[in-house]
């Protein structure tokens, strides 16, 4: 048989928009595509979702929040032809958006606020963090967005913030026990630097080729070091001090930084000739050094490239060993993705590469250019692909992290090509890319499943209706405190420590890992500002299925196991929540009736059906008769939100039986789950 390149290698056509036979369902291409797929397997789209349920959704796929009760009541008053595209626009710009989505991107990154290994001691990389979410924020197209985090530094007089970009890289563990070899993890960590990049850019499981040739994608042993030789020349080397660092100002104080030296150097250039400098300045002097000095300063890692006379040189390391060194590799590309324009082409005959002409100094910022180049297939099929992902909980290549031989199939191959230029046409913009998916009928579809679709099409592979999937660690927490009212949104800065359950635990070198929360608005802060250390991660995000970002991590997995349950029926932040609910349920409304439809729009995300309504207010009128009896359990439960601490003992029993009701709504399967 004539051999044929993987799909994913071969370059991207824009495909011919179908015709499908029922046009009048269609809002955009998208929907086409997904139609014609549709009527082969004898499949109808399912109806529009009411309006209540596509502003929850919307919400939480845009900004990670469900949506106020006074937001779901205008949507769902909102007769204009363009309500919905409104909403949409308005979410995009929410700057909850670059908090949301970045969660997903450091996920990527794995980033965490410690150094890993036993000692696992804390350290300042947060400015990395900020980048991420102020980038998406911005829309910094994704070509810019690969550059600077791959090759900040290497650029023509990078500033402040394409330096702190670089720490994406710097993410990667550093052993600060001591007695270990420091070179054995500095080469740990270029190792992770090429497994990460070959599976975020190009969605490759590169790391099975360093021991061995890939045995299943064609990237040789040589492969494997040639492209690591790219990430060998840093100056990096698994120090405890992180270094090499930058000093960083958080940008709200940068100007002030920038005005205060640029008087201080008008000073200092007074003619020391005419000492009449200078005295009368001396006050000025000393108040402008006591600012400079109430400036806070952090040092946070970023990547450096060795100078010229101090490149290493790369060998194949023989059964992966370092210790072991074959022959020396040059940094190239695998042979398989080699483009003339670096230097090399495709030798058919041999399945390898020859020169062309003398190869270029190939490093990390060429790399990073011909990542998001028109040369380079994957990446745009990779990145559309895992924006597609995190909307629909599923992406159309199900292997998001594995576009190789082993990987899934797309299910839909032309849509993924259309997606992939879009987003390339679009100047890489995410933000277009986004919208260009959520106006789309296949987007806005009922999350509703019958028998018929239950046998052809169980795990919504053709998107025969809209997708259901229980939110992630990070947003069950945010929606919970959201829901009572009391999520900060405080932005940016040193990572936070929220509440959570005293365990009596010590690092492995002495330590405790307990925690006194964090005083004031910043134990209300979003999860994506919780401390991430990586020996002992928020406990209850564990329990929920987030990771502890020692390696990449292109999907979470969702588990519904019991230990799940017990988080969110009893941690302190869920149980504080649910009081900061019922304080606003009983705050703004009057009567057990008008409390329930608060209280079910502000968790669930609806009005309460009739039956519903009865169930509530019964539950609510057995927890007021419970509570009567025992005060002091009603103030021991209310006493976890301050605010409620100096109620009367009336008010207790009121505030404790409707914090049962939120807890229990809290708990619902509706209010999980993404519907």
């Amino acid at each position: 048989a004539e051999y044929q390149l993987h799909w994913s290698f071969q370059p991207i056509i824009d495909p011919e928009v179908p015709t499908p036979r029922k046009p009048e369902w269609i809002r955009n291409p998208i929907d086409a595509f997904v139609l014609q797929q549709l009527e082969l397997a004898n499949l109808e789209p399912a109806p529009e979702a009411p309006r209540e349920q596509l502003i929850r959704r919307l919400s939480l796929d845009l900004i990670g929040l469900p949506p106020s009760p006074d937001e779901i009541k205008q949507f769902a008053a909102d007769t204009g032809v363009d309500a919905y595209e409104r909403l949409v626009d308005r979410l995009l710009a929410s700057p909850r958006f670059g908090e949301h989505w970045a969660t997903h991107w450091l996920d990527l990154a794995r980033y965490a606020d410690s150094q890993g290994y036993a000692q696992d001691e804390i350290r300042t990389i947060w400015p990395y963090r900020d980048w991420v979410i102020k980038a998406i924020n911005d829309d910094l197209p994704f070509d810019q967005f690969t550059i600077e985090q791959l090759a900040g530094d290497l650029l023509n007089e990078p500033s402040q913030s394409q330096l702190v970009a670089t720490g994406f890289h710097r993410n990667t563990m550093t052993n600060t026990e001591g007695g270990t070899d420091d070179e054995e993890f500095r080469y740990a960590a270029v190792v992770d630097r090429v497994n990460t990049t070959s599976q975020v850019w190009l969605g490759l499981t590169m790391g099975c080729a360093q021991c061995h040739s890939h045995k299943f994608d064609p990237i040789t042993h040589l492969d494997y070091y040639q492209f690591l030789s790219i990430f060998n020349q840093t100056a990096d080397n698994d120090q405890p001090n992180n270094s090499p660092t930058i000093s960083y100002v958080m940008e709200q104080q940068y100007d002030s930084l920038k005005e205060l030296n640029g008087k201080l150097a008008t000073l200092l250039e007074l003619n020391p000739e005419r000492p009449d400098d200078v005295a009368r300045h001396a006050r000025e002097l000393a108040e402008i050094k006591q600012q400079l000095v109430a400036i806070e300063t952090h040092h946070t890692p970023i990547m450096q490239q060795l100078s010229d006379g101090h490149q290493r040189k790369t060998h194949v390391a023989l059964r992966g060993s370092y210790l072991s060194p074959g022959e020396e590799a040059h940094p190239r590309l695998p042979a398989f993705l080699r483009p003339a324009s670096v230097g090399y082409e495709i030798d058919s005959d041999t399945n390898g590469s020859k020169p062309s002409r003398a190869p270029d100094p190939f490093n990390r910022l060429d790399l990073a250019i011909w990542l998001v180049s028109p040369e380079n297939s994957l990446t745009a099929r990779v990145e559309a692909n895992r924006i597609w992902e995190q909307i629909f909980g599923n992406g159309i290549v199900g292997t998001s992290e594995d576009f190789g031989a082993q990987g899934s199939l797309p299910s839909h191959p032309e849509l993924l090509d259309w997606l992939a230029i879009r987003l390339v046409e679009s100047g890489w913009s995410r933000k277009q890319l986004c919208r260009i998916i959520v106006m789309s009928a296949t987007y806005r579809q009922a999350s509703i499943l019958n028998s018929e679709k239950l046998v052809r099409d169980p795990h919504n592979r053709l998107y025969s209706r809209g997708s259901r999937y229980r939110l992630s660690a990070e947003q069950l927490r945010d929606y919970a405190l959201a829901a009572g009212g009391i999520l900060s949104d405080k932005m940016y800065g040193p990572p936070v420590r929220p509440p959570q359950p005293k365990l009596g635990l010590s690092a492995a070198f002495g330590g405790s890992l307990d925690w006194d929360p964090s005083a004031g608005e910043d134990r209300f802060r979003r999860g994506i500002y919780t401390l991430l250390r990586r020996t002992h991660p928020y406990p209850s995000f564990v329990a929920l299925d987030a990771t502890d970002r020692r390696v990449c991590t292109t999907s979470r997995t969702r588990t519904n196991t019991p230990v799940g349950a017990f988080v969110t029926l009893n941690d302190p932040v869920y149980v504080e929540a649910a009081v900061a609910t019922a304080l606003r349920i009983v705050d703004q409304t009057t009567g057990d009736s008008a409390g329930t439809e608060f209280a079910f729009l502000a968790i669930v995300g609806r009005m309460p059906l009739p039956s519903e309504q009865g169930v509530i207010e019964k539950l609510l009128a057995d927890q007021l008769e419970h509570y009567a009896q025992d005060v002091t359990a009603a103030k021991t439960l209310i006493a976890v939100h301050e605010p409620t601490q100096s109620k009367s003992d009336s008010e207790a029993i009121v505030l404790a039986a409707w914090t049962v009701v939120a807890n229990t709504l809290l708990n619902l399967d509706e209010a999980l789950t993404r519907n």
